[in-house]
């Protein structure tokens, strides 16, 4: 045996050297350690990223009833986590709020759209149930309810907001936002005509700022969107005779 192997084994004691194995045999040196398997320490690495992260799996109950099992480190992620997932839930729950096409009458006009909260915008339709034209829009406004459900999609039968309304103005579509019409579509022809395709009627309202549509481009390419025209321009559709006070009732013209 060499002294330079002796001298190695002081540096090294796991080092592969015949002196080591012989201090080894007399139990002198403890049991040379086996190499770790890099597959086994990073199947252990991931387990314990794992348990970790855990609660990333939980919802807001589960978290809480779990919350003693999590060591200080824990509970501070936990905690930035559960105010995440409360906020995502709120957001989900605002979005989510609406989903139908809902019936109101005219007393119910000031409350459900003109005071509706600042951030929703409120697509309404004054219909008559005897104009096919009124069908065909309930149709399709009961399916973008359903797409967009973060805003609030209403219709009423114009009789209960507006006395002897002219059926030439109808359908009428208004949208508002902030107790304001943004938007309004009078008549057949502004509403997209009678053979009217609900991505069309999409389209109008994304013009408008009601909905954030998909669609990549007007569905039905040059048909001027009425909606661009000045006010006054607008045919005014006047009623004789109201069955609400002037606060309550939709200002068309």
């Amino acid at each position: 045996m060499k002294i330079h192997d002796r001298e190695q084994s002081m540096k090294d004691p796991n080092e592969d050297t015949e002196w080591n194995d012989i201090l080894r045999q007399f139990g002198i040196l403890p049991p040379k350690e086996s190499p770790k398997d890099e597959n086994e320490e990073m199947v252990l690495r991931l387990q314990k990223e794992a348990e970790v992260k855990s609660y990333e799996r939980m919802n807001l109950k589960e978290l809480e009833e779990a919350e003693d099992d999590f060591d200080e480190a824990d509970r501070e992620a936990i905690e930035k986590y559960r105010q995440q997932r409360l906020q995502e839930w709120k957001c989900l729950q605002r979005r989510q709020k609406y989903r139908e096409l809902r019936e109101i009458c005219g007393e119910q006009y000031v409350k459900e759209v003109t005071n509706a909260p600042k951030d929703v915008w409120v697509i309404i339709h004054l219909y008559r149930s005897s104009i096919p034209m009124c069908s065909l829009v309930n149709k399709h406004l009961s399916l973008l309810a359903r797409k967009f459900p973060e805003a609030k999609f209403l219709k009423a039968a114009v009789d209960s907001c507006i006395q002897n309304y002219h059926d030439s103005c109808l359908p009428t579509l208004l949208v508002y936002k902030t107790a304001e019409i943004k938007g309004r579509f009078i008549g057949v022809t502004q509403c997209g005509g009678i053979y009217l395709k609900v991505e069309e009627l999409e389209w109008k309202l994304a013009e408008v700022g009601a909905i954030e549509t998909d669609l990549e481009e007007n569905p039905k390419k040059g048909i001027m969107n009425m909606m661009t025209l000045p006010v006054q321009n607008i045919p005014a559709c006047k009623a004789n005779d109201t069955k609400s006070s002037d606060a309550m009732k939709p200002h068309i013209t």
